[in-house]
């Protein structure tokens, strides 16, 4: 490399520290800018300083600072889309300078560029590295330098004081709302989605300049990708590339699907089951050019080079979901029905049955009889299957029954739901009955069906358009609640508020830098295409319009205090108190593949962060005045999630208060999201198994649509599932959602240069490393294990969504949607 033979020059020219003049001596570094959409930027068009942590300027009160330097010629390397150029800079200081802590650069350039990294010698072969990861505009534009800080942690109070005065500083250049909201602009200003009023309450987001409100005149049909974003927040240029290579090749083969819909005038339900397997089946070759049209114009400007980029695949299709790789038909079977509540793609709604009947809120008690259910409760009464913990529920009804009944053009057909399932003695589930309800004249009123599983005859189809009818409300809650409200947007004001008020050399903010990275971004992106008015979700999901509203209504039942995991299985009656246990926590049963790879991946995570925070707070009090992190954890509680009572928050005046609300927020942002996000497209792409919405109720009996079901019970259950253009933009969506990142970091990973200043954290972080790599090791051996039948089951996918991956022996999965690994955040 051209620069390791600057470095090599410069030390025979004696040049380097320690040989050069007893006024000035030079540190060697490199700068690592990432560049995209024309030209490198020149390197001499950037200036670097270099700020002591030793030592203070007596003219300015500040860490003293080097002579300005420009960076000098650099090796550039392409790489997917983007130029990474490392430049060599050489810096002057004095002999007293003393050890530098963080640098400022000036970008004198017409031109914005992403810095990458920085990495700089110092005396003794030791090296100073900086994680930069953000946009640096034009100075003309910012009329200030950027600094960045080292990976050194320190308490507000241990901050050495030369570096004070930068500390305040930025992070006072953060909180500043007075400037207009242009793309430079660094400071984190909250906005409220939608109306976001004490009766629809919402998390708090980052303010971006796109309206969601469904009040707005205008809701754009065009996609608009054009939305501000902080540039600490903004993604890398290679991920944001790759991101709009994927939604594009998604949207075209979409469209071309469209296309042939509209030609044969055949876009109403499929015909067949073999129709619906063609969506993942039909190869098709490079899109036509009236395809590459109409994507034009609904993507952005940045967008046009990946649609032109589609004309080289020789071959496209949709790939095969899991759940149909290994058995077709395996969605139908009753037991991967029940499985899929336990190990699928939301597992975190099924819950211990209390009480039976079930009652709703307003004290309308379920129709289901005992009589219904006992004869499938293997020989045991209602009474003794909820006493001995063997009855669940699958619970759809309470919040949903106000939203239904409301006039829709779409031709929805919607049910709030009830599901009961008995505990078998092999740890399976099997449902024994269904409720079907929707509302009567009055709030008193409720019209319910119930319906019992039955293997054959015209009972059995009644029962598989009853299951359908369940799946539908479960995908509408996966997909608003707990995926959007209780992973990407909870989590957002916890973001915004650590940007505003704790210093990256806060070692809380070290701690949950790597899980809150693209966050903002990806939230930012979609607000302005899934959750927004007139969104995917919108178009796709059952509830339609009502899907905000809904969201709003379930949020104000959050808690963070009932986030982390052991927290939820008690409330959910999944686990009972144990303080055996490392999580004091005990499952009911052990084949709960959620529940029992969860709580690993919870106790490492806790006991990683619990050692972590031992190293900088001694004891309850280092808590308490700590003004960054009680300033920190205000304005989360006060405005980012203003809305929520006061019950749901830990006090945060002791160690034990930052260590659970630490591993929750690590927990939610890592492991939960990976386990209700990746498992998307293998589960959801196929509408037989989770369709987002019913278009045809259950037929009663001596009806025209019963006579009509009667004539051909798959064609009326065809006709009950989503049409094939709502098919195909599902499945296009699902898959968009469920890949990751061809560099996504993964749980326990983090840049080495990161950890080599500290070695008591690099011992604990290897030791997370270890103890996820035992859990690895774990995970397999529980999916080999035949006994465990739900990790498995009859459709033979492994229950892999909380396996904890490493970059070398993962990365294909990773990057696929195999539904494999951990991300670090919610990046996707």
């Amino acid at each position: 490399m051209k620069i390791a033979a600057s470095i090599h020059r410069r030390v025979s020219e004696g040049l380097v520290l320690g040989t050069a003049s007893p006024v000035m001596q030079a540190i060697t570094g490199e700068i690592v800018l990432v560049t995209y959409k024309g030209p490198s930027v020149p390197g001499r068009s950037v200036v670097v300083q270099l700020v002591s942590r030793d030592e203070i300027d007596p003219a300015t009160g500040n860490g003293r600072l080097s002579r300005k330097a420009s960076l000098e010629y650099g090796d550039s390397v392409k790489e997917e889309g983007v130029k990474v150029t490392s430049y060599a800079v050489n810096v002057k200081v004095e002999r007293r300078f003393g050890t530098p802590s963080a640098f400022l650069v000036a970008n004198k350039h017409q031109r914005k560029f992403f810095l990458q990294q920085a990495t700089f010698n110092l005396p003794g072969g030791k090296r100073l590295h900086f994680q930069c990861y953000s946009w640096v505009y034009p100075i003309r534009e910012t009329t200030r330098d950027r600094i960045f800080f080292t990976n050194n942690c320190y308490l507000p109070n241990q901050t050495p004081a030369a570096l004070l005065p930068f500390r305040t500083e930025e992070l006072r250049c953060l909180r500043d709302e007075r400037g207009e909201q242009k793309e430079w602009e660094r400071a984190y200003v909250y906005d409220s989605f939608h109306d976001g009023t004490e009766q629809r309450p919402y998390p708090r987001h980052i303010l971006t300049g796109h309206s969601s409100d469904p009040k707005a005149e205008n809701c754009p049909a065009k996609v608009n990708l054009d939305i501000f974003v902080p540039p600490d927040d903004q993604m890398h240029p290679r991920k944001l590339l790759e991101l709009q290579a994927r939604a594009t090749r998604a949207l075209v083969l979409y469209l071309d699907h469209e296309a042939e819909f509209s030609q044969k005038e055949d876009s109403g339900s499929f015909n067949s089951f073999e129709e619906i397997l063609e969506v993942f089946s039909a190869i098709r070759g490079p899109p036509k050019e009236n395809t590459l049209n109409e994507a034009r114009k609904i993507l952005p400007k940045e967008y046009h080079r990946a649609i032109l980029e589609t004309r080289k695949q020789k071959t496209r299709k949709f790939p095969l979901p899991c759940i149909l790789t290994a058995n077709r038909w395996a969605w139908k079977d009753d037991n991967e029905f029940a499985r899929q509540m336990l190990a699928g793609t939301n597992p975190t709604r099924v819950c211990l049955l209390r009480e039976f009947p079930p009652q709703s809120r307003s004290g309308i008690s379920s129709l289901i009889k005992k009589e219904y259910i006992e004869y499938n409760l293997d020989g045991l009464t209602t009474e003794q299957a909820v006493e001995q913990c063997r009855m669940f529920i699958l619970d759809h009804h309470d919040y949903l029954i106000p939203f239904l009944g409301r006039d829709d053009t779409r031709g929805i057909c919607a049910y709030a739901s009830r599901t009961l399932l008995f505990l078998r003695g092999d740890s399976t589930l099997k449902p024994v009955a269904i409720e079907l309800t929707l509302p009567g004249s009055s709030s008193e009123l409720e019209i319910s069906g119930v319906f019992c599983p039955r293997s054959e005859g015209i009972n059995s189809a009644i029962w598989q358009l009853a299951k359908t009818h369940v799946a539908a409300n479960d995908c509408a809650y996966h997909q608003l609640i707990t995926h959007w409200l209780q992973t990407h947007a909870v989590i957002e004001p916890f973001i915004i508020a650590a940007r505003r008020q704790l210093s990256v050399m806060h070692p809380v903010h070290w701690l949950l830098r790597p899980h809150f990275r693209d966050t903002i971004h990806i939230n930012a992106l979609y607000r302005s295409i899934i959750v927004n008015c007139g969104g995917l979700l919108e178009k796709t999901l059952f509830t339609g319009e009502a899907s905000t509203e809904l969201t709003s209504e379930l949020y104000k039942e959050w808690r963070f205090n009932e986030q982390g995991l052991p927290a939820d299985l008690l409330k959910r009656g999944m686990a009972v108190e144990d303080p055996q246990e490392p999580a004091g926590v005990r499952l009911i049963f052990e084949d709960y593949p959620y529940g029992k790879d969860g709580l690993d991946i919870w106790m490492a995570i806790w006991t990683w962060v619990k050692e972590f925070c031992w190293l900088f707070y001694r004891d309850d009090a280092a808590v308490e005045s700590d003004k960054e992190l009680q300033a920190w954890w205000s304005e989360i509680r006060n405005v980012g999630h203003h809305y929520e009572p006061e019950d749901g928050w830990y006090s945060m005046k002791k160690l034990p208060d930052l260590i659970q609300a630490l591993t929750t927020i690590i927990w939610i942002t890592s492991a939960h999201h990976a386990a209700v996000s990746s498992g998307q497209y293998a589960y959801a792409s196929y509408p037989p198994n989770r369709p987002p919405l019913c278009r045809t109720y259950i037929p009663e009996e001596g009806s025209m649509e019963f006579a009509e079901f009667l004539g051909d019970t798959d064609g009326y259950y065809l006709k009950m599932l989503p049409r094939k253009s709502e098919t195909i933009l599902w499945v296009a969506l699902m898959e968009v959602l469920s890949r990751h990142g061809s560099d996504e970091p993964l749980l326990g990973q983090r840049p080495q240069f990161e950890l080599n200043g500290n070695e008591e954290i690099q011992k604990l972080h290897d030791k997370f490393k270890t103890n996820l790599r035992e859990i690895r090791i774990k995970i397999s051996k529980r999916n080999k294990n035949r006994e465990l039948k739900n990790r498995r089951g009859p459709a033979g996918i492994p229950y892999n969504l909380l396996y904890p991956g490493t970059s070398d022996e993962d990365a294909l999965s990773s990057q696929g949607i195999s539904g494999k690994c951990i991300p670090n955040s919610i990046s996707i």
